[in-house]
């Protein structure tokens, strides 16, 4: 691939001043960073100079217009979108997974299912620097086929109502990338923008942060971005950094073309107890996919029941579904009570390509 520009990584780092330091480092323009990140997909940088790009991007912080150019690249050039009929709630949880509590998106996303809000998930195999479980290790632990073309993911999407798509099928150059972050070692904007990769082309955003300028940052991305088409964005403060919503106090942040608006939710008023304990296990994948299906089946109650609740409602509420998240809770509820939460899970094992 021929990247037509000025700025090669290189000068970049020198005469764009990228590379000066984190306290003296200049911003790159939208276009800078667009054909910056063009360069980076089309493998055309030395090992050297793209670990040197991509940390000087970690130490200054990559700016909403920096991330925009870098999703608008990526979007242009590596991802495969495949649409559903349906418009689903975008996943993001970050790609480096969880390591030490239960992923729960897939239990939540089948639960939002089937209370009415169609959902998608994206996911590679873990990386740096946590190498965590992620939604396609959950779902391989389920037994569901997860090496799926896009095309087949938004039919999965349609039949289920919970889709996944795999970053090797949806977004190849990205995946291609692994080995150069293996190397770094470290989260770099890539871990950033890969979860904006939107390849269900779904016009809402879920996604978590720790400190609220993330999410800032986040929503100042989808605003920035030409390509995206997300018109909201939903963010609420996530266990080991994942889309899975701690307990207690969570803050959340939501997006829908203006001002970023943030507030908190106190989860025990919405009926919910557990704690960050609750979700511990040993076995990750295994353990996630047990879950699942326990919860699900109904078999399960209590903590981990009641946190799958809360992950669904949220899912519900950005979907649109709901009034509140508090709203989207007890529908989630309801679809644990009457059993179509498990009727989803036994669609998506039944789902073949």
């Amino acid at each position: 691939m021929t990247v037509e520009g000025d700025w090669p990584l290189r000068r970049l780092l020198t005469e764009g001043g990228v590379g000066s330091g984190p306290k003296t480092a200049d911003d790159m323009t939208y276009e800078q960073s667009r054909e910056a990140f063009a360069r980076v997909l089309a493998g055309n940088p030395d090992p050297e100079t793209l670990g040197a790009f991509l940390l000087a991007n970690r130490w200054k912080e990559s700016t909403p217009e920096e991330l925009a150019g870098f999703t608008d690249a990526m979007r242009d050039l590596s991802v495969r979108t495949a649409a559903p009929e349906v418009d689903p709630v975008d996943c993001g949880g970050n790609y480096d997974g969880k390591q030490k509590t239960a992923v729960l998106g897939v239990a939540s996303g089948l639960v939002a299912a089937a209370a009415g809000t169609p959902v998608v998930a994206h996911s590679g195999p873990g990386l740096p620097a946590k190498y965590g479980t992620t939604y396609g290790d959950v779902l391989a632990e389920i037994g569901v086929p997860t090496d799926l073309e896009p095309a087949e993911s938004a039919a999965m999407t349609d039949e289920v109502g919970f889709g996944f798509y795999a970053q090797s099928k949806f977004n190849p150059l990205v995946h291609e990338r692994r080995p150069a972050r293996k190397s770094v070692g470290v989260r770099t904007s890539i871990n950033t923008v890969e979860t904006l990769a939107n390849p269900a082309n779904a016009s809402v955003h879920f996604g978590s942060f720790y400190h609220l300028s993330y999410a800032e940052r986040i929503a100042g991305t989808v605003r920035e971005s030409a390509e995206l088409p997300v018109e909201r964005v939903v963010m609420a403060q996530g266990i080991e950094g994942y889309d899975d919503v701690r307990p207690g106090t969570t803050r959340v942040a939501e997006w829908s073309g203006g001002d970023i608006e943030d507030g908190e939710v106190e989860t025990p008023e919405l009926g919910v107890e557990f704690e960050r304990e609750d979700l511990r296990v040993e076995d990750l994948p295994a353990d996630s996919a047990a879950v699942t299906e326990r919860v699900l089946s109904g078999e399960g109650d209590g903590p981990v029941a009641d946190a799958v609740a809360l992950n669904a409602g949220f899912r519900i509420y950005a979907g649109g579904d709901a009034d509140s998240v508090g709203e989207g809770v007890e529908r989630a509820r309801d679809a644990l009570a009457d059993g179509s939460a498990e009727a989803r899970l036994d669609a998506l094992r039944a789902f073949e390509p």
